[in-house]
């Protein structure tokens, strides 16, 4: 029961809203222009608020939806959450889309706004305020998933949750490493500008 769970939310996370959306919207590949990234910020970039914003809600959606079936399969929220997990893991490597996907930030929001709400309801209000001054949607992306663990423990969430949580900032951190490079350098595109990667 756990493995189908973990299976049912990968292959849910494997559904790229932005290759979808931006391809019925304007007929192109997303991946093949801005940055190359399949997710909401560089579908921003690219064609726009409105179809952003349609990408972003679906992607958190879907992201939601991993963790109701974890939850349905295994009545563990544990399993939910690592089923959340798995959707992540497969909006970053789709198997429908030859593995190349986004970077999870928004299938993060949805999953640990389930299952960890205070922890990440306060790790997101803190990451916004990053993007408000900086203009650094990674930078923002990265401080929300970095701090999130450290929340999820000061909070008293189980064990489970907070190496899930690691987990999730470990695969972001790796999502972002040409991001971080581009930050350190004093290079990386700010909210409004073209994008790199």
């Amino acid at each position: 029961m756990e493995w189908s769970a973990l299976v049912v939310g990968y292959l849910l996370g494997s559904i790229s809203f932005s290759f979808i959306v931006v391809k019925k919207v304007a007929g192109i590949d997303i991946r093949d222009h801005g940055s190359g990234n399949a997710g909401a910020t560089n579908t921003l970039r690219v064609v726009g608020k409105r179809t952003a914003l349609i990408v972003f809600a679906l992607d958190v959606l879907k992201a939601m939806a991993a963790v109701g079936v974890g939850l349905w399969l295994s009545h563990d929220w544990t399993i939910a959450f690592a089923s959340g997990f798995a959707a992540i893991i497969g909006h970053n490597w789709p198997i429908f889309f030859q593995f190349r996907g986004g970077k999870g930030v928004a299938a993060t929001i949805g999953v640990t706004a389930l299952v960890t709400f205070v922890p990440a309801l306060i790790t997101g209000v803190i990451a916004i305020l990053s993007i408000v001054f900086t203009r650094y949607v990674s930078l923002g992306s990265l401080i929300f998933t970095v701090l999130l663990p450290f929340a999820v423990w000061l909070y008293g969430e189980p064990t489970s949750f907070i190496w899930i949580s690691a987990g999730i900032a470990v695969l972001t951190v790796l999502r972002h490493w040409t991001n971080i490079g581009r930050l350190l350098k004093g290079t990386e595109s700010r909210l409004g500008q073209s994008s790199k990667s």
